[in-house]
C-alpha cells in the first residue's frame, strides 16, 4: 500500500518553504472555510495554491487532483498570476500516465490555463519542484 501524505503536512511544508523564500502568506483558513489553501506573494507574484494530500486509494487520488483543477482555475478571478495544485512527490510517478490518458484534453487545459502548475511537495526532505501543466506531457517535469 502507497504511503499517505495528509493536505496538512502538505500545507505546512510548502508553507514553511515560501515563507523562508520571502513569500507573504495569508493565514492558515479555519476548518470549513473556503477560499484557496494558501495565497503567497511577493513583488513578482501573486499565487493561489491548491494544497491535497496523497491517498492510500488510487480513485480517491484522482477524485481529488480532479478536484483541485477546478479549484485551482478558479482562483483566477480572484487575480492569481499563478494557480498552483500542490501535491506531495510521490504522485509524480502517476501524472505522466494521467496526462497522457487525457492527451488532447490534457493539453488544452494547459493551453487554456497558461497560469495552470502542479507543484510537487517532498516533506520528508523540505523542498518542492514546480512545473508546467503541460510540462507532465512533454518530460520536463523530471
Amino acid at each position: 500500500m502507497p504511503a499517505v501524505v495528509s493536505n496538512t503536512a502538505t500545507e505546512n511544508c510548502l508553507r514553511a518553504l515560501l515563507e523562508r523564500r520571502g513569500y507573504r502568506l495569508n493565514p492558515k483558513r479555519a476548518y470549513g472555510e473556503t477560499g484557496a489553501d494558501i495565497i503567497a506573494s511577493n513583488d513578482k507574484e501573486y499565487l493561489h495554491i491548491e494544497v491535497i494530500g496523497y491517498k492510500s486509494s488510487g480513485p480517491a487520488r484522482a477524485k481529488a487532483f480532479y478536484e483541485s483543477f477546478f479549484r485551482a482555475v478558479s482562483r483566477l478571478k480572484d487575480g492569481a498570476s499563478r494557480c498552483v495544485i500542490a501535491i506531495p512527490i510521490l504522485a509524480k510517478q502517476g501524472l505522466p500516465a494521467r496526462a497522457r490518458q487525457h492527451g488532447e484534453a490534457w493539453i488544452r487545459n494547459g493551453q487554456a490555463f497558461p497560469e495552470l502548475e502542479i507543484w510537487l511537495v517532498d516533506t520528508e526532505n523540505q523542498l518542492y519542484k514546480r512545473s508546467l501543466w503541460n510540462d507532465w506531457l512533454t518530460n520536463k517535469s523530471t
